[in-house]
């Protein structure tokens, strides 16, 4: 799309709080390093605030989160990997006395009853589940009918314990 990798972060904070601004229904304008909006207002509007999640597994992907949005979205890893990002995730809410705070994880954690209550105990509120590889490269090939019986044994072993 023609943008430089680098300074991402800094155009991504913009861009959150030009959507922040947008969103209230009143005259918003802005002026950043990547951003020149003049005074404007947009309508309709959402009647409630729009929730902002972002992603990323560096620590300014996880401060940026807490500091600017409503919640983290994780991208998959390892356990361990998770539990410093959940760590450190409490830590700056802590810092920045965030209550409220969304985090979407995908865990393996998720396919199993113990998993989905160790994820909540670290304050997980929800996951992702799939029963293909996220990153699979290439058309999806299975068929229907395997998909409908995995989602009804994850309904069965998992949801329906809840």
């Amino acid at each position: 799309m023609g943008v430089p990798f680098e300074r991402r972060g800094k155009r991504m904070n913009e861009c959150i709080e030009i959507i922040k601004g947008l969103s209230t229904g009143e005259y918003f304008e802005y002026h950043g390093e990547f951003y020149d909006i003049p005074s404007i207002k947009i309508a309709p509007v959402p009647t409630e605030p729009l929730p902002i999640l972002v992603g990323g597994h560096a620590d300014a992907a996880l401060r940026r989160a807490v500091r600017l949005c409503d919640g983290w979205m994780h991208a998959g890893g390892d356990g361990e990997e998770l539990d410093r990002m959940l760590s450190r995730i409490d830590e700056l809410r802590a810092e920045h006395d965030k209550k409220e705070f969304e985090i979407h994880v995908i865990s393996l954690d998720a396919y199993t009853v113990d998993g989905i209550k160790r994820l909540e105990d670290k304050g997980v509120t929800d996951v992702i589940v799939g029963f293909r590889l996220p990153y699979q490269v290439g058309p999806d090939t299975e068929p229907l009918q395997p998909k409908i019986d995995n989602l009804r044994r994850y309904a069965d072993s998992v949801i329906s314990k809840f």
